[in-house]
């Protein structure tokens, strides 16, 4: 079950590589705030800004069957 809330000391950013993503729907049903699939294009979009704690964000790269997500880096400031 993904975690509430990221805190600053383990959160990270997910990035997505469209042209990778077979529109499987795994990252929306895991992390319905940070992405959904476009009606038109089957693809999975970003909608937030793919910043999630480190387990979330190793679930949803782990679960993705194209391997169209990655984690890009700690988003820490």
């Amino acid at each position: 079950m993904p975690d509430s809330e990221p805190t600053s000391q383990n959160t990270v950013t997910v990035a997505l590589n469209a042209e990778l993503c077979l529109g499987v729907g795994s990252c929306e049903l895991l992390q319905p705030d940070q992405f959904r699939i476009d009606d038109d294009t089957a693809i999975a979009e970003l909608v937030g800004d793919g910043a999630m704690s480190r387990v979330d964000a190793e679930l949803v790269v782990d679960r993705c069957p194209s391997g169209a997500l990655s984690i890009a880096d700690d988003a820490r400031s």
